[in-house]
């Protein structure tokens, strides 16, 4: 019997809080594609631990050990699962609930690739162009660039 992913996944968008970038990898199999830190929650996994352990996996980067705090959005989504992927999902799955999550660094750090052929920090508004996954664009304009705004705003006098 096959192995297959189960369709639940989390989102993490991790960003550095000094240069306010985000940290964009480009996936192995296809290198068009840009994406924040992604996977699917194993048997019996909560969201919080597997966006804990994909980016243990993906970046190297250990929450609890660096005193890290990962940031539940409260928010998740259901997404169509694009064609190329579905292989790793049982034959009638295309859909997968996503659960987004936010991990602020302090600052722009390199990180140890496991899953991914490259990583680059962008401005939030390029990242959202750079990426094909509509959710993964919705999630750093809804938590990040909303964000920032409303802080330019305050800056400048308005509530």
């Amino acid at each position: 019997m096959p192995n297959f992913k189960r369709p639940e996944s989390v989102l993490i968008v991790v960003y550095a809080v000094d240069s306010r970038r985000v940290l964009m990898l480009r996936r192995n199999d296809d290198s068009a594609f840009w994406q924040s830190v992604s996977g699917s929650l194993e048997p019996d996994e909560t969201a919080l631990q597997a966006a804990e352990r994909e980016v243990a996996e993906e970046l190297g980067i250990s929450i609890v050990r660096q005193n890290l705090t990962l940031v539940d959005c409260k928010k998740s989504i259901d997404f169509e699962i694009f064609p190329q992927f579905r292989h790793k999902y049982a034959a009638n799955i295309t859909h997968c609930h996503e659960h987004w999550f936010l991990l602020p660094l302090p600052n722009e750090c390199k990180v140890r690739l496991t899953e991914h052929s490259d990583y680059r920090w962008f401005s939030p508004e390029s990242a959202v162009k750079l990426t094909k996954s509509w959710n993964n664009a919705l999630a750093i304009e809804e938590f990040l660039l909303k964000k920032i705004t409303q802080k330019r705003g305050n800056l400048n006098g308005r509530p």
